[in-house]
């Protein structure tokens, strides 16, 4: 394949990347950069001509832009000066490939969400829609072969895009190619649930890659295993497999909050407003907090959390008036009819707790369903009690965060499933994310916790929260492929 003289010597891929458009009514576009701990890393790529970020168009206002662009880059007015290249993929091949396949398949076996009595069922229309995902993950390894220079270093990311490195290794065997997985890995029991071929070829595909990262040693653990006995793969050295006459290495790097961003952002004008209406909300204020900030995303537990708090105030009638659960459900992947349901289900279930325990003056849950980062800051600050409980996660950044802006400190109550707790628990209140009295326990002991003792393992949990930022997160695999 020729090299042009402009081509890119460090890439990076994502479904998403870093600017979002919209049609205004006269045609043109409206653009709008991402945030994140992911978007703020993978932004340390630089802008220079030597970089190139690719990505996926989402939405129609994306195509727009893919379209004009052509088989150059956006506008880098609208990128912050990156150079990046959105690729137009068929709205049907990225529906398939996105909904069908990575968020309702592969998110599913990694954070073990099956019904296994009844799905997955793998027939016809899985079939179609995987050729899909084969679709979409060649439209990437195309186009950052075309984009790449002699040996560049190709960063790709998550299972979204699982095949790349295989598909871009047959292309351009001169590239260093890495991988990174955001999400868990399902060990090899729960990973065979996936066709026998289909699971070879994601493992296969992801050891077309120079180096593989994960957040966590647990999931790369459950990786190596699964490449052992699906493929056959053999462990060389501690961090490495050996597999099809190649070798990858596996690294491990904990994606960690930014906190010079998040401390000046939650000390906003905005964000003071926002504190001002919550806790008006919250009312008497000696009230206690308990605070969670998540996506309505069947792995994040808002369901067993609300049990939860209900148990203690079951228990605990003592709390009756003097505790608030601040919840934020932020509505996710709504095209999804199952997503939707579990939406219904939180609102549903915190307007019983308030009709069964609210007073006058008193209201036990309140609840926001509009994604409002500034008030998600302002619920930070002012948490006395953070609970994170989700089934299964990848990192959960809101539990390295709340630590991080919290003004008086905060006990955090954490599933010892969140790849976080590999890097809190030790001051956290671990808990098991299924077990609702013991949840209901941990929040009690929580709020009982002395202020000095809150105060001193908060502080010492922004300090693990915080020790791999992200744009060191990045830099330092892009240092380990040779880059």
């Amino acid at each position: 394949m020729a090299v042009s003289a402009d081509s890119a010597r460090i890439l990076v891929a994502s479904n998403r990347g870093p600017v979002s458009y919209g049609l205004l009514p006269g045609g043109g576009l409206d653009a709008k950069r991402g945030g994140g701990g992911l978007v703020s890393g993978l932004s340390a790529i630089g802008s220079d001509a030597s970089t190139l970020w690719v990505c996926a168009a989402l939405g129609e206002g994306d195509r727009e832009a893919a379209r004009r662009a052509g088989t150059g880059t956006l506008d880098p007015e609208d990128t912050g000066g990156q150079r990046v290249r959105m690729l137009d993929i068929p709205e049907q091949t990225h529906a398939a490939a996105y909904n069908g396949i990575a968020n309702s398949v592969l998110w599913f076996v990694h954070h073990l969400l099956y019904q296994t009595p009844v799905e997955p069922a793998f027939g016809p229309e899985f079939r179609e829609q995987w050729a899909a995902y084969e679709a979409y993950n060649r439209a990437f390894a195309e186009a950052l072969a075309a984009e790449a220079a002699e040996g560049a270093a190709v960063l790709v990311q998550d299972y979204h895009l699982a095949l790349v490195p295989g598909l871009l290794r047959a292309l351009r065997p001169d590239l260093r190619i890495s991988h990174f997985t955001h999400t868990p890995w399902a060990p090899p029991d729960y990973f065979r649930l996936l066709p026998d071929d289909i699971a070879a070829q994601l493992l296969s595909g992801l050891l077309g890659a120079d180096r593989l990262g994960f957040l966590t040693k647990r999931w790369a653990g459950a990786f190596m295993d699964c490449a052992q006995s699906v493929l056959g793969a053999e462990r060389a050295g501690g961090a490495e497999l050996s597999y099809d006459g190649r070798r990858t290495a596996i690294g491990v790097y904990g994606l960690g909050a930014d906190a010079e961003f998040l401390r000046e952002r939650a000390h906003r004008t905005d964000v003071d407003d926002r504190l001002g209406a919550l806790r008006e909300q919250i009312g008497q204020p000696d009230r206690k907090t308990i605070v969670r900030v998540d996506r309505t995303e069947l792995s994040k537990n808002i369901v067993r959390g609300l049990l939860a708090y209900r148990q203690l105030l079951l228990d605990h009638p003592e709390w009756t008036g003097r505790v608030v659960h601040i919840a934020f459900a932020y509505p996710s992947r709504q095209d999804l009819a199952v997503y939707r349901e579990y939406t219904a289900s939180v609102r549903a279930l915190a307007d019983e707790i308030n009709e069964q325990f609210g007073t006058v003056g008193w209201t036990p849950v309140v609840l926001h369903v509009e994604d409002d980062f500034a008030r998600s800051l302002a619920a930070y600050r002012l948490a006395d009690v953070a609970l994170v409980n989700p089934i299964r996660d990848g990192m959960n950044l809101v539990a390295k965060e709340v630590p991080v802006v919290s003004d008086a400190g905060v006990a955090l109550v954490l599933s010892r499933e969140a790849g976080a707790y590999e890097e809190l628990g030790e001051d956290a209140l671990p808990v098991n994310p299924y077990d609702v009295s013991a949840t209901a326990r941990a929040l009690h002991d929580a709020l009982m916790m002395p202020p000095s003792e809150r105060a001193e393992r908060s502080k010492r949990l922004a300090a693990a929260a915080t020790a791999l930022p992200p744009q060191r997160w990045f830099l330092d695999q892009l240092e380990a492929l040779g880059g």
